[in-house]
């Protein structure tokens, strides 16, 4: 990261595509600070931070990196106040979107038909979806492990659709959503091959 004018005092939210990871950049002495904020599902991410004579790589929650102006070498790393981050910035951090909320439908066997169950489900992952503004909605179709690898494929794609036609039917509109399918990848309830398993006919609903 380059040191920026020692005259400016700037904050940001930075948000890579690749690592989703949440950075907050402050500069309230001279130079660069770059703090590491946890993403909202928990997963780990990691961001490198790069001045004049080295750089260093951030990847736990509140670690800090400080370039102070005229250094010499690599960023110095140390762990911040989570209380004492959120606290100073408090209007950035009221500016971050809400975490994704996950949603699951289930299917009869063998076909693209929800159970009863599920259709209350759905109700609910739309309301959720329209009340972000500007939100989307990932759908991924799963299967058991019934029928052969490429059958299942096309089986989860299809039930991933069918949510999809449902979302839009519903007046969610078509380019907010994202569908895919992992066949019998990825069970919910790991089986042997040929197992029916009403746990693993599923379409996963992220709403984001």
């Amino acid at each position: 990261m380059k040191t920026p004018n020692p005259q400016q005092s700037r904050f940001a939210f930075l948000l890579p595509a690749a690592l989703a990871a949440l950075l907050l950049a402050a500069c309230s002495t001279p130079g660069t600070r770059v703090v590491l904020l946890p993403q909202a599902d928990g997963k780990p991410s990691a961001v490198v931070v790069r001045a004049k004579d080295g750089e260093e790589v951030l990847s736990t929650p509140y670690q800090r990196a400080t370039a102070a102006v005229g250094a010499k070498g690599a960023p110095v790393v140390d762990q911040a106040d989570p209380a004492k981050v959120q606290a100073e910035n408090k209007p950035l951090f009221d500016m971050r979107p809400p975490p994704p909320q996950r949603y699951t439908v289930y299917f009869e066997l063998g076909g693209t038909t929800l159970t009863p169950a599920s259709q209350q489900i759905m109700t609910e992952a739309l309301a959720a979806a329209l009340a972000r503004s500007g939100g989307d909605i990932v759908v991924t179709g799963h299967t058991d492990t019934k029928g052969s690898g490429e059958q299942n494929d096309q089986l989860s794609r299809r039930r991933a659709q069918e949510v999809v036609q449902l979302f839009v039917e519903r007046q969610f509109p078509a380019n907010r959503i994202e569908a895919v399918g992992r066949g019998e990848r990825d069970l919910a309830v790991p089986t042997a091959d040929e197992v029916d398993e009403p746990r693993n006919r599923r379409v996963t609903i992220e709403v984001r």
